[in-house]
């Protein structure tokens, strides 16, 4: 099993971090993870600058990254721009991509045009008083309308990827890639590399992002619906891919709660309700 410690790149290195679902009720959310055997921490919120950021969050930590459900609580800008993404689609509207300095990304994107945002200090307070801390680098949603695309660094991985939030009885061990809905995949895919320092390559009918753990795939609604069963219009995340050590059993847990799940050119494609939204790939 993967320590805490794994969480955090090395010098030069990048992740796929984690995904997030947008959703109204981490609640109910939560209870949809927890029936498919996962193990969800209990509700924290967010905190930025010292003040409330608005919204909330309930994790499933993973092997490799994780997946956030966030909801938006209060009435704050940061709330606001959470709501105006959940209302084009049911889903995933973040993927986060894990760095080793975060200042040293805010400057790179700086220097590409991406204008970031000033760099955020964010940390929540868990039920046993310990505090996660993490730095985020936010950049303006039309620089990246796939979604909320930005970077964090871990600095207390140690606090939430513990046995106890690991014990997953499904045996879902890691966030492997994330479906970017586009367009234009080329062109889409060249910004996301400009974005990420990553170099695009062809892969059939979509275009690959590889980090040194963790992948980005772009392609156009067509053919993400050969590989997911479905996509949202672009821009948007369509979905991801979760390794799992026995795929065909989570397959049929997810299917006797009567989830959608389709076999299909990559694998198993369980499309989720509206309660999570989105479709994992497994």
């Amino acid at each position: 099993m993967r320590t805490a410690e794994a969480q955090k790149p090395a010098p030069g290195e990048l992740f796929l971090d984690h995904v997030a679902h947008f959703v109204p009720e981490l609640g109910a959310a939560a209870r949809l993870a927890e029936s498919l055997g996962f193990v969800v921490t209990p509700e924290s919120a967010h905190r930025a600058q010292g003040a409330p950021a608005g919204t909330s969050n309930r994790c499933i930590m993973l092997e490799e990254g994780y997946i956030e459900i966030l909801a938006p609580t209060l009435d704050t800008p940061n709330a606001s721009r959470v709501r105006s993404r959940m209302a084009r689609y049911d889903g995933v509207h973040l993927a986060c991509f894990g760095t080793p300095d975060a200042q040293a990304e805010h400057r790179r994107l700086a220097e590409h045009g991406f204008e970031p945002e000033p760099l955020v200090a964010l940390q929540r307070t868990l039920e046993t008083g310990e505090r996660v801390r993490f730095s985020v680098v936010y950049v303006p949603p039309a620089k990246m309308p796939e979604g909320r695309v930005q970077y964090v660094q871990q600095l207390t991985p140690e606090v939430i990827w513990t046995a106890a939030s690991l014990a997953h009885a499904n045996g879902v061990t890691g966030l492997k890639a994330v479906y970017v809905v586009a367009d234009d995949p080329v062109q889409v895919a060249a910004r996301w590399a400009r974005f990420t320092g990553l170099l695009p390559r062809p892969e059939g009918e979509l275009v690959r992002l590889d980090c040194a753990r963790g992948q980005v795939f772009v392609a156009t609604r067509h053919h993400l619906v050969e590989i997911l069963g479905t996509a949202p219009p672009p821009p948007g995340l369509a979905g991801y891919r979760l390794a799992c050590r026995h795929p065909e059993d989570f397959a049929a847990r997810c299917t006797k709660l009567q989830l959608p799940v389709r076999q299909t050119v990559a694998g198993h494609a369980v499309s989720l309700p509206a309660a999570l939204g989105g479709v994992w790939l497994i």
